[in-house]
């Protein structure tokens, strides 16, 4: 991939595993390459306010032998990206509960510990 693009990412983890993409999602084969003619490559001036590790990304994996040939690889891409995709909302709205539940307990427990003299207890 073109790291000296605007819209590169790249983050290792403690694991030593990094993650690279195209913050557009315009590079279908990623993290080996971006396509020749990209419509949304813009190249790096600078990068304010970022806290980097190091100056070198860990070299990219040796990319597999049909990266280019079919569009295998962009179609499982795709389908994984649809699964998580459809699981989000469900998640969002699992998380959404769990928030209302603990700011009605709060609630109730600010209630309960007010003395009975509390100005606004009614």
């Amino acid at each position: 991939m073109r790291q000296d693009c605007k819209h590169f990412q790249s983050r290792t983890y403690p694991s030593g595993d990094t993650m690279r993409k195209c913050s557009l999602d315009l590079a279908p084969e990623a993290p080996w390459r971006c396509p020749d003619e990209c419509p949304g490559y813009e190249r790096r001036l600078a990068d304010v306010n970022w806290r980097h590790g190091t100056l070198v990304t860990p070299p990219t994996p040796d990319a597999p032998d049909s990266v280019g040939e079919d569009g295998s690889i962009a179609s499982l891409l795709d389908e994984a990206e649809e699964i998580i995709n459809a699981a989000g909302p469900e998640i969002k709205a699992e998380v959404e509960v769990e928030a209302d539940r603990r700011s009605q307990r709060r609630f109730s427990l600010r209630r309960a510990n007010k003395p009975r003299w509390w100005p606004f207890s009614r």
